[in-house]
C-alpha cells in the first residue's frame, strides 16, 4: 500500500490517497477485499506472516493505514467490529482497582460499561464536568485514566484539551480520546498529547448508516502491541466487507462534513431563533459556551447540534413524529439527517435535559431541511 503519510497532504486529500495500492503497472486503484479466515502457512509461524483471519487481514491493511495517516501516527490502527468493541479495547488499558477519570457527559455506552467495570474491576471512577478544567485537573490527581470526549455527546460541551493532555502527561494519566464527533478532520488528539484515540467508524468515516465499525490509534508501540494482543485475543474483528465499506466511506469523508456542517451552522442560526426552541447547543454559535474553545483548537464546529424544545419531552416526541424528511433514529455521522430524544435511552445521564434533542445533520439541501424541522415544531 502506498503510505499516506506525506505531511505536504491536507486532510482532504489523505482521505481520498491514502491506503491505496502502488502506482504500478496492473495494480489496482482501489485495495480489494480478501475473503478468507485462514492463510497458507508451513512450519512455525514467524511476525508478519498472516496465518490466520483473526489476526489480520490484507483488507484491514489500508483502512488502519489511513486512520493512522488522519491522526498523525506512524502506526497502523487497529480496527474493530464495533465502536463499542474500540471502547472495551481502551478500558481495557485500565488495571484492575484502578482510578479512571470520566466526563459527567459522554457517549452512553461509554458511561455504561465504564459503570460495569466499576463493579467488576472494582475501579473508583471520577465523573467530572469536562467544561471546568481546574476541577478536571484536580481528579487527574492519582488516577490511572482519563477518559476524554470533546465536543462532549450530547450536550456538546468543548474540553480544553491541550491543557487537560498536559495535566494527564504530567501526572502520568493514561489519556483517550473519543474523537468520534469531531473526526481526525476537525481535530486530531494525539497531535495535542493523547496516549490513544477511539472512534466509533460506524459514524462519520462509514458515512451511509450501513456498517459498524471501530478504531484504536496510538503513537506508543507499547501500547499498540498490548491492544493488538487483546484484539487477537477476544476476537473483536471487523469483517473484511465491513472494513471495506468503511474505506469506501472515508474517501468521501471531508466533503460529506463540509457539507454537513455547512448545513448545521444555518440550522444552528435559524433555530436560536424559532419561538418553539428553547434553547440551541452547537459550538459554532458565538453564544455557545465552548466557542472560544472550539474555535482554537478545531478546524471546525463539526454537524451535530441539540435543541431543547419548549414544552418538554412530550413536545419534542410529537415534534419528532411529524418529521418526513428529518429520520427519528440513534446514531449520527450518516449521509441523512437524524434526529432523536437522548433521554429516551434509560442509560442517559438524568441531568441531559428531557427535551434535549440530538440532531445530526446530513447533507440534503439546508432549505428542506429547516421547513421540515420548523413544521414539525409548530406542528403546522
Amino acid at each position: 500500500m502506498t503510505s499516506g503519510n506525506n505531511e505536504s497532504w491536507a486532510p482532504d486529500t489523505i482521505v481520498v490517497a491514502a491506503g491505496r495500492p502502488p502506482h504500478a503497472t496492473n495494480e489496482p486503484v482501489n485495495p480489494p477485499i480478501v475473503l478468507s479466515s485462514t492463510f497458507y502457512s508451513l512450519g512455525e509461524s514467524n511476525a508478519g506472516e498472516k496465518v490466520y483471519g483473526r489476526f489480520t487481514n490484507p483488507t484491514w491493511d489500508p483502512l488502519e493505514e489511513t486512520i493512522a495517516t488522519l491522526e498523525d501516527s506512524e502506526l497502523p490502527a487497529l480496527a474493530y467490529a464495533s465502536g463499542m468493541a474500540a471502547v472495551a479495547a481502551g478500558l481495557s488499558l485500565l488495571p484492575p482497582g484502578g482510578t479512571i477519570v470520566i466526563p459527567r457527559h459522554a457517549y452512553n455506552g461509554s458511561l455504561a460499561l465504564v459503570a460495569e467495570l466499576e463493579q467488576t474491576l472494582n475501579l473508583t471512577v471520577r465523573r467530572v464536568e469536562l467544561a471546568d478544567t481546574v476541577a478536571t485537573l484536580e481528579a487527574f490527581d492519582g488516577a490511572d485514566m482519563a477518559w476524554l470526549e470533546s465536543p462532549t455527546n450530547p450536550m456538546l460541551e468543548v474540553a480544553d484539551l491541550p491543557a487537560l493532555l498536559d495535566g494527564a502527561k504530567e501526572r502520568g494519566v493514561l489519556s483517550i480520546v473519543d474523537n468520534t464527533f469531531s473526526t481526525p478532520l476537525l481535530q486530531r488528539p494525539l497531535q495535542l498529547g493523547a496516549d490513544v484515540v477511539v472512534h466509533s467508524a460506524t459514524k462519520y468515516m462509514g458515512g451511509h448508516s450501513d456498517v459498524v465499525l471501530g478504531a484504536v490509534v496510538t503513537r506508543n508501540p507499547e501500547l499498540r502491541a498490548r491492544l493488538h494482543s487483546m484484539r487477537t485475543l477476544h476476537g473483536a474483528i471487523p469483517g473484511p466487507f465491513e472494513a471495506w465499506l468503511t474505506l469506501r466511506g472515508i474517501r468521501t469523508m471531508a466533503l460529506r462534513l463540509e457539507k454537513a456542517e455547512a448545513n448545521a451552522r444555518e440550522l444552528a442560526l435559524r433555530l436560536n431563533e424559532h419561538p418553539a426552541v428553547s434553547r440551541v447547543r452547537y459550538p459554532g454559535l458565538e453564544t455557545d459556551p465552548g466557542h472560544a474553545r472550539a474555535a482554537v483548537q478545531m478546524d471546525g464546529f463539526g454537524s451535530i447540534l441539540c435543541i431543547e424544545i419548549r414544552g418538554g419531552a412530550p413536545a419534542a416526541d410529537a415534534m419528532l413524529g411529524r418529521m418526513r424528511l428529518w429520520t427519528p433514529a440513534t446514531s449520527l455521522g450518516g449521509v441523512e439527517s437524524l434526529a432523536e430524544r437522548r433521554r429516551r435511552h434509560t442509560g442517559e445521564p438524568e441531568s441531559v435535559p428531557e427535551n434535549l434533542v440530538r440532531l445530526s445533520v446530513g447533507i440534503e439541501n439546508v432549505e428542506d431541511l429547516y421547513a421540515d424541522l420548523d413544521r414539525a415544531l409548530t406542528g403546522a
